[in-house]
């Protein structure tokens, strides 16, 4: 729930506010004609530059000095006021009453037969988007942001648990912070939280991740924002009128999407006249199912210069029976902006469309530079425009990036944040809290309070750090810190208890043994670390009665974007043949429990291995390791199973397959070198708080492997030779609001086969079972595990493609409810298997976190087998 929270915050530019702490200004309530509270009105100081927002209830209040004001109020679709108010000693009522605003067509001529004035009107807001963009070279505001939310619904058997835990029905729940924001040009953004507050556990509230998130954008966490480059692909645009505010003309444009759903806006966008600027936007959208409301309030900060000024956000939806609302409201104050003086000037556009060009226009001479082309006062066509906006922020990028980055994030909190006490946020909150808020935060602080008296803090921490062993540990994972960086624990274990006909009922636990060391390098925000790990596994068959046992030791060292890690691994265990691991022990202990099938193989090594990791960068990696093992192949040991039909029985554990014979699975020993290249170019980097991190979503992952087998480590037959070459790629690319295409190609070959054995063949992710893998271009749907593993060439493909509307996502209904439809297609060839051939349809976000799959396999093109695979949808990240 907490992501998509953070993106209704996407949604627009958070910025927050400040007053000054007065004891006197101007406090009022604004209604409509009909004396209903208008929520979220902007109330502006004109000759300060400065304002607020009304609250739910309508109230505002503004802390002034002494002085006469020009009091602006505005609330979308109402006619602005204007009023000079005069504060003394005392706080001034105000009270305001809005009218209905009244639209004129007379401002642009609209004639029969001729396209719609909003289609220029809209041309030219979007030839002038970047330019709004890259107006400022710099700006710091004060940044006010509140966020209320309440659970309005829950399913009736989770009812009481909810109110045990404090959590009750249509009661609010708020969070508060102020702070102030610097962003300079091309993308950095620094914030130092001054204060937080909140009545839930989130003590994070931070509006800087989406700060630089705006509608002049081509798109607004995947949502095609009005202004895109693309915008008339996805919108339909009518004219609605217009009227004078501030001395200017401002049109107002319906915005419709010509194919209703997610990803898209509706709603209204009204736009500054000449200037073809923002001046507010009221806008809705969904996503996966919620609904999303957006309005924001800009204002003049400068000459020409409109910023945000107020911005409220609303989300709404169910969710398993679950519903809630919650509204944020953020407002600025405080701007100290630098213009970019590259960007003056600012041209008339002409609209070549619709408008003559002038005959006495001439073409700018081609020595100009670009900036001197840009900032020439011959109005410019629309492509000219356009043309030349984006070589100078080409240019301007180039200026100023080094290294590939694209984005930078500070980050800081004043020690004092949390700690603020209520009469501080009584003296700067701008938006007066609603009774509800109030109600809130009284009953919080009283648990607060009861809390903090049943255990003070010192107690708090010293019992944190006394942390002693519980019964379920071993099971659930759990560390204990013996200080200095050092620390022992159990990985999570409870996956490590299955069943497998080999083993039969088997049991197995990892433990760790940790020292971390994290140092400041000098002169520099990056951070040095090292580390050196133990981490014994121990596994028990009942059946096989064997007893299984492998450590591994690994150091590591990790720098700004590079790192390396070193150790080395020995012990005996049982393997899957394919090291992939195909199958989860899980999954097969169902299959083989339930169903009497058993697709998990395995065997077992007494094994060496030394490896060598290097992350040169993040674009490039590689590792090299060097294997000694003697193999041996392993029997079935268990016939349980709950299935006891007849007609089934469990397969041998020696895996079928289309090319090995029985000397594939013979008892060997191997001396084994890999060696395995991952680059992938153009690699761009964002920072973080000084700490490079890579941002690789228009990257290709490109795959290297080159594995040898050396035989004269042995004296003996029986030892692997074998020389195998891979290479691969993987990639996805968008295409406009949802359709997206992933790929995963591979092709390899062995350029010796003297004697390979069944564990060193290529194998191939198959799946037998109704569980779909997760990633939607990761492995085969259909296809059987081992077999057709080879020691020959071979060359896969797997290719997934999502539509925004296809079959049943014709239905805007469905589309509302975040509903994806993919086609998907897999092949597979070796020198000895047929064509193999999977073809599949499938629908994601089902119920927001379900995934089902129906398709096909086929050999040769004859049906082989098919059915539906069920999965996690593929927007859920599962590592």
């Amino acid at each position: 729930m907490i992501s998509f929270l953070k993106f209704v915050l996407v949604c627009g530019l958070l910025f927050l506010s400040i007053p000054a702490t007065f004891s006197q200004g101007i406090k009022g309530k604004i209604t409509d004609d009909q004396g209903n509270a208008l929520a979220f009105a902007s109330v502006y100081i004109r000759n300060l530059g400065d304002g607020v927002p009304s609250n739910e209830e309508g109230d505002f209040e503004i802390k002034l000095e002494k002085g006469i004001y020009d009091v602006l109020i505005q609330y979308l679709g109402y006619k602005s006021v204007i009023e000079t108010v005069v504060v003394s000693d005392e706080w001034v009522t105000f009270n305001v009453q809005l009218e209905p605003q009244i639209y004129t067509l007379s401002q642009v001529e609209v004639k029969a037969g001729q396209e719609d004035p909003a289609l220029t009107i809209m041309r030219k807001a979007i030839t002038k988007a970047k330019y709004h963009r890259r107006q400022l070279d710099s700006y710091s505001m004060m940044v006010y942001l509140k966020g209320t939310g309440q659970l309005t619904d829950a399913p009736f058997f989770l009812k009481k648990t909810l109110e045990k835990e404090g959590l009750k029905l249509n009661e609010a729940y708020t969070s508060e912070s102020v702070s102030k924001i610097t962003f300079s040009q091309p993308d950095k953004v620094e914030e130092e939280v001054i204060s937080i507050r909140t009545n839930g556990d989130n003590q994070s509230t931070s509006p800087a991740p989406y700060i630089q998130t705006s509608f002049y954008q081509d798109k607004i966490n995947e949502i095609v924002s009005p202004l895109s480059r693309m915008a008339f692909q996805y919108y339909k645009f009518r004219y609605e009128g217009s009227f004078f505010d501030q001395d200017v003309l401002v049109s107002k444009i319906r915005v419709t999407p010509r194919s209703k759903g997610e990803q898209v806006f509706e709603g209204h966008i009204y736009i500054i006249e000449d200037l073809w600027a923002i001046h507010s936007l009221d806008l809705e959208t969904s996503y996966l199912g919620f609904q999303i409301e957006a309005k924001q309030q800009y204002a003049p900060v400068a000459e020409n210069v409109w910023m945000p000024f107020t911005h409220t956000y609303r989300f709404g939806g169910k969710f398993f029976g679950f519903e809630g609302e919650f509204n944020y409201l953020a407002s600025t104050n405080d701007y100290e902006i630098t213009l970019n003086p590259d960007l003056i000037q600012t041209p008339d556009i002409i609209d070549e469309k619709v408008e003559e060009v002038p005959e006495s226009k001439t073409n700018l001479p081609r020595e100009l530079s670009t900036l001197e082309q840009l900032t020439t006062e011959e109005p410019k066509t629309r492509k000219e425009y356009r043309k030349l906006i984006n070589a100078y922020e080409k240019e301007l990028l180039e200026e100023k990036q080094e290294e590939a980055v694209v984005t930078e994030r500070y980050y800081k909190v004043d020690s004092m944040a949390k700690k603020r006490d209520l009469s501080y946020w009584d003296s700067i909150r701008p938006i007066p809290l609603t009774d509800s808020e109030i109600q809130g935060y009284q009953r919080d602080d009283s648990l607060a309070t009861v809390e903090a008296a049943k255990m003070s803090e010192v107690d708090s921490v010293a019992k944190k750090a006394r942390r002693k062993y519980r019964p379920l540990d071993f099971l659930n994972g759990a560390s204990y810190s013996f200080g200095k960086g050092k620390s022992l624990g159990f990985d999570q274990n409870w996956t490590k208890f299955s069943f497998n006909t080999v083993e039969g009922w088997k049991v197995g636990m990892k433990l760790f043994y940790r020292k971390f060391s994290n140092q400041a390098q000098t002169d520099s925000t990056e951070r040095f670390s090292r580390s050196f790990n133990i981490e014994p596994e121990l596994r028990y068959g009942f059946a096989s009665k064997r007893f299984y046992g492998k450590t591994n030791f690994r150091w590591s060292t990790t720098e700004a974007i590079s790192g390396k890690t070193w150790g080395v691994e020995g012990g005996r265990f049982i393997e899957q043949f394919n090291g992939g691991e195909p199958i989860n022990e899980q999954v097969n202990a169902l299959y083989s429990l339930l169903f009497r099938q058993n697709y998990m193989k395995l065997y077992e090594q007494d094994f060496a291995k030394i490896y060598w990791y290097h992350r040169v960068n993040y674009g490039l990696t590689y590792r090299m390791n060097f294997t000694l093992a003697e193999r041996r192949s392993l029997q079935n040991n268990s016939d349980l199973s709950w299935y006891n039909k007849p007609e089934r029985s469990y397969t041998s554990n020696q895996p079928d397959n289309v090319e090995a014979g029985q000397e594939a699975f013979a008892n060997h020993h191997i001396a084994k070198l890999n060696l395995s290249l991952e680059w992938r170019p153009g690699i761009r980097y964002g920072i973080s708080n000084g700490r490079k991190y890579p941002i690789t979503n228009r990257s290709p992952l490109i795959k290297a492997t080159y594995n040898k087998a050396i035989p004269s480590f042995f004296q003996s037959d029986e030892a692997a030779d074998f020389d195998q070459v891979e290479l691969g790629i993987e990639h996805d690319f968008k295409f406009g609001v949802s359709g997206k295409f992933d790929f995963n190609i591979t092709a390899g070959t062995f350029l010796n086969q003297d004697r390979v054995y069944f564990q060193d063949f290529a194998h191939f992710g198959g799946n037998r079972t109704i569980f779909s893998n997760f990633g939607p271009a990761s492995n085969f749907r259909f296809m059987d595990y081992y077999r057709y593993s080879t020691s020959s060439t071979y060359l896969t493909g797997i290719f997934h493609y999502q539509f925004r509307k296809f079959l049943l996502t014709q239905l805007p209904m469905l589309r509302f409810s975040g509903l994806r439809e993919n086609i998907f297609l897999n092949y597979l060839k070796t020198e000895n298997s047929p064509h193999y051939v999977e073809l599949g349809y499938s629908l994601d976000n089902l119920f927001r976190i379900f995934r089902v799959e129906f398709g096909a396999g086929f050999e040769n093109g004859k049906y082989l087998r098919g059915g539906a695979r069920f999965g996690v949808a593929t927007f859920i990240q599962i590592q």
